[in-house]
């Protein structure tokens, strides 16, 4: 079986690594030996230390590898959109099997890349593009396709997890957190991917479409970042008995008309530490599913890194390669449901919301009565002298108020209004609270 690799950046290299070292077993399993046909890269020149391979394989024509008639498989590692859709889908086409690890692609557009592999009657596997080497993607498409998976909610971005893990544990604020994670290593020099949520984004739509034989794009999925998170608010959370997680959250349900709907979102959350993401700490990710069968089940790992995304690569690989032996495509994309997507507004969540409010007789009925008036029940209300924020005003007290479950668009519209209340100087802070703290 001959490979053409896009890329041979810190996975490609990963990947040409584990090719020679496990040369042997990788044939035992597959019954043929793998070889690497090309490499494309964008400088042959470049240095790559003592990478096992002869460098007469490199090339800059990446469009001219694919095409070429002794390549099997083709292995992209590049990420992006384009170029990359226009090669995977030329492969595709042309009847070669696809891996790849390009999580932005698959969001943005992978129903292109599934209709190409059923147009060439290639396989199309990129178990690797969520949550690196934790086995995730395929007993959502394989193992679970006898099931009905309800709800999906997983931690699948680890430098955020890393940041509010040390917010947590040393009470940083954001802002160190973030040079602590940079300085490790876990966060890149622009982090804006992580942090606005736009790469857990993209894996909870890949999450969404499998689990419910949906086609899901990101930009189907509510997306918040974590970068207003505070120190007070991972406080707050402890008092209550909660951690905050960026989490994405795919949910299948009937929306207020009865209809069935996907539910799909991403954004910081409190959640109880009973729950099992809660301890899921530094940079790893978790993904936690409920079916009507199964159950409850966890997946655990780390998420990201050059080995353990070569590691599910080569996974995907091994399985192509074996289908292409056996003159056998695996299972076409499952998008039979074809569900609509329900609006973040009618999404069903609760509030945990932090008030600066003026001290003084009435203020907490007035408070309640706009909750009331947007049909928002009051679960707890803690409320006590003036924070920080409202320091040497001592007419000034804190008001912490979480709700019971209602749509996000009532719990917004209650903020919107306790902005404008006379008697609230500010609203310091708005989180959801998952999970059934």
């Amino acid at each position: 079986m001959r490979l053409a690799l896009l890329g041979c950046g810190t996975v490609g290299s990963e990947v040409v690594r584990l090719l020679h070292e496990q040369s042997a077993d990788l044939a035992a399993r597959i019954g043929a030996p793998l070889e690497i046909a090309g490499i494309a890269v964008r400088r042959i020149g470049r240095d790559r230390g003592d990478l096992p391979v002869d460098p007469a394989l490199f090339t800059t024509d990446p469009l001219g590898l694919i095409k070429r008639d002794d390549v099997d498989v083709v292995v992209e590692v590049v990420g992006g959109i384009e170029p990359a859709r226009g090669w995977l889908v030329e492969a595709l086409r042309a009847g070669k099997s696809v891996v790849t690890a390009n999580k932005a692609l698959l969001a943005e557009d992978g129903g292109s890349l599934h209709d190409a592999a059923a147009e060439g009657g290639g396989d199309l596997y990129y178990e690797a593009a969520v949550a690196g080497a934790i086995p995730l993607l395929r007993p959502l498409r394989e193992s679970l396709h006898g099931d009905r998976i309800t709800r999906v909610t997983g931690i699948v971005n680890g430098t955020t997890n890393f940041i509010l893990s040390a917010m947590d544990a040393t009470g940083a604020g954001f802002a160190e957190a973030l040079e602590e994670a940079t300085e490790l290593g876990y966060a890149e020099a622009d982090p804006t991917a992580d942090v606005e949520g736009f790469d857990a984004a993209a894996k909870a739509a890949i999450l969404a479409s499998l689990a419910f034989h949906t086609r899901v794009s990101a930009a189907d999925v509510h997306r918040e970042g974590i970068t207003e998170v505070t120190a007070a608010d991972v406080a707050s959370a402890k008092a209550m008995g909660c951690t905050i997680k960026l989490l994405c959250i795919a949910a299948r349900g009937a929306d207020a008309a009865g209809r069935e709907t996907v539910s799909v979102r991403v954004h910081p959350a409190m959640i109880p530490l009973t729950h099992p993401l809660a301890s899921v700490g530094d940079a790893f990710n978790a993904v936690f599913v409920e079916a009507e069968a199964a159950g409850q089940l966890m997946f655990y790992g780390r998420g990201a890194g050059g080995a353990p995304t070569a590691s599910a690569v080569l996974g995907d690989v091994v399985a192509v390669s074996r289908n292409r032996l056996a003159g056998v495509r695996a299972a076409s994309e499952s998008a039979y449901a074809d569900l609509p997507v329900r609006p973040m507004g009618e999404a069903l969540t609760r509030y945990h919301i932090s008030l600066d409010v003026t001290d003084r007789p009435g203020v907490l009925a007035a408070v309640a009565g706009v909750f009331a008036r947007h049909d928002v029940s009051i679960a707890t209300v803690r409320q006590g002298p003036a924070g920080e924020g409202a320091a040497g005003r001592g007419e000034d007290a804190d008001l912490v108020i979480v709700t019971h479950v209602a749509p996000d668009a009532a719990l917004a519209a209650t903020v919107r209004e306790l902005r404008g209340l006379d008697i609230v100087r500010s609203v310091a802070s708005v989180l959801r609270v998952e999970g059934g703290a």
